[in-house]
């Protein structure tokens, strides 16, 4: 509940400290007076938009607060938790502008954002402008107002979850398309290349061991050579080798271990040495006979070797790694191939999370139907008691199935008929102005019983409405009033005699500046009040005593 209204500065507004009560409060004052100037000073303080020209002038700034009680706002109560804001059961709002447009705002305190300002403030108060049926003739404001009288707030959320779970898949399903038209191209060029690299079926280290087999036959004739030469040395030579000088030496050695015992092992470690000699040359003579001086061989290890070589550059790999990349290129196009899959499958799981949209979507329309259905009953009856005894009021509650949103699949369309034997109509094709009022009045009066907000404020919508509506209007106020806070800027006599409290808007000049002020009024002083708004400048006994059958009556 809204307790304190402070401005300052505030346009005409010099200096106001308003205390505000429970029940129905109206507001009321001379033309031009500035009756809804607090309700445009605690706009701004809820998160309105500002300007420079708000300062009062020759002011360096503007301030405004609003003190709450939040008690019993659970919602906003948690909010201020949830952003630690929360200061016991009263929440301080205030607003600041300075003369060159700079504005601040604040919570309890600490510095906040315009966005968080405007979030807490749709917490605490809703106001009903003098022009809201401007808005309630848009189809998104009417589906708003359905769903905030349904309460249906968690289907809301399950539509819109599934909603946007379905869209993301949905978006996941075509880039992958996207991808596989762009896969397709690459899938040709890789069965091509694979074809070819199937063609020459590279071994896993036929290269290096081309490389090797090619080397050894372009070099088959000076390793013969050096062979041949070594088998002279050590064995073969007719003159002179290796083997003979060393069967000589063991000779002498055997010759001198027979002469001194500490040479005889000396005949053994030469023998061994022999040995050696004997298996070296055997080995190199069996080598020797198996060198292939094959020029056919040679020929195709070098076709062999080129076809690779040049397949290699082809595919911008080395040699060595041919046979890798052949590899990798088989696993590519498995992947691919695997793409072909995902594709069905992500599409099936589209499918899966639009019918799980679908439900939820179809569960928000039944609600939305009932609620609808209870609200034409209350709307009409609402209207009949402003007079329109005649009038209907239908929500009509359609399935679009072509246009999902995240809101579900329906569109909401308030319909009314206000004379017997017309069809129903949308409500943006009603012509008279003040029907259209207390069409708006009686929609908004109804609905705003169930609004989730502990304070309610009419700015003048009782615009275009007299007489025994006018009673009627302000009856339909004063009863609400009874459960909520109710705030109401009226010119009618009616309206304001319904109020619990009645608060009065002056202008006054003092030193050539313009001032506004607003006061509480006694029993008495409201009387004068509303016997001016029954008489005007002409006020007489009759008058008064109307006024205070107003103030009865209430």
């Amino acid at each position: 509940m809204l307790v304190h209204l402070s401005v300052n500065n505030f346009a005409i507004v010099k200096s106001l400290q308003l205390e505000l009560f429970k029940g129905m409060t109206t507001i009321t004052g001379e033309t031009g007076a500035g009756k809804s100037i607090a309700i445009d000073a605690l706009s701004l303080c809820l998160g309105g938009r500002s300007e420079a020209n708000m300062v009062r002038q020759g002011e360096e700034k503007t301030e405004v607060g609003a003190t709450f009680t939040v008690d019993n706002n659970l919602h906003a109560k948690s909010w201020l938790e949830e952003h630690d804001l929360l200061d016991g059961n009263e929440c301080i709002l205030r607003r600041t502008i300075t003369k060159e447009g700079r504005s601040r705002a604040y919570i309890n305190g600490s510095s906040v954002s315009l966005s968080q300002l405007k979030c807490l403030g749709q917490l605490l108060i809703n106001i009903h402008g003098q022009h809201a049926h401007h808005q309630l003739l848009k189809n998104e404001h009417q589906l708003s107002m359905l769903d905030q009288y349904a309460g249906h707030s968690q289907l809301l959320v399950d539509t819109r979850q599934t909603y946007f779970t379905w869209r993301r898949a949905e978006k996941n399903l075509n880039e992958l398309k996207e991808n596989s038209e762009k896969n397709l191209a690459q899938k040709q060029l890789l069965e091509y290349q694979i074809k070819e690299l199937n063609e020459l079926a590279v071994g896993e280290n036929e290269f290096t061991e081309l490389e090797a087999e090619h080397k050894l036959l372009a070099n088959s004739g000076e390793i013969a050579s050096h062979c041949q030469q070594t088998i002279d040395l050590i064995y073969e030579g007719e003159n002179v080798n290796a083997l003979g000088i060393l069967q000589s030496a063991s000779q002498y050695l055997i010759q001198l271990s027979e002469l001194d015992d500490k040479l005889s092992g000396l005949p053994s470690m030469l023998d061994e040495a022999i040995i050696h000699i004997e298996e070296t040359n055997a080995e190199l003579r069996n080598y020797l006979d198996n060198i292939d001086v094959n020029p056919q061989r040679m020929a195709v290890v070098e076709e062999r070797f080129s076809k690779i070589m040049s397949m290699a550059r082809k595919h911008h790999v080395s040699p060595e790694t041919l046979y890798q990349h052949h590899q990798d290129l088989h696993q590519q196009i498995e992947e691919l191939d695997c793409s072909d899959e995902k594709l069905e499958l992500l599409a099936q799981d589209v499918e899966e999370k639009y019918q799980a949209f679908l439900t939820c979507a179809s569960e928000l329309h039944k609600s939305r139907q009932i609620y609808a259905k209870e609200l034409n009953t209350l709307i009409s009856q609402s209207m009949h008691e402003l007079s329109m005894e005649k009038a209907k009021f239908c929500i009509e509650v359609t399935e679009q199935l072509s246009s999902p949103s995240s809101l579900g699949t329906d569109n909401v369309e308030f319909l009314v008929c206000t004379n017997p034997g017309q069809p129903m109509q949308p409500i943006a094709k009603v012509a008279s102005g003040g029907e259209l009022s207390r069409i708006s009045l009686a929609i908004q009066v109804i609905t705003a019983q169930k609004v989730d907000t502990p304070s309610l404020i009419f700015d003048e919508v009782d615009v275009g409405i007299s007489g025994p509506t006018a009673a009627v209007v302000g009856k339909m106020l004063r009863t609400l009033g009874n459960s909520t806070q109710v705030l109401c800027v009226t010119h009618l006599p009616q309206v304001a005699g319904c109020g619990h409290q009645q608060l009065f808007v002056a202008k006054q000049t003092k030193n050539g500046m313009t001032e506004t002020q607003m006061s509480l009024l006694d029993e008495q002083q409201r009387i004068s009040e509303l016997a001016r708004l029954l008489g005007g400048s002409q006020i007489t006994a009759s008058t008064l005593a109307n006024a205070k059958e107003l103030v009865v009556a209430a």
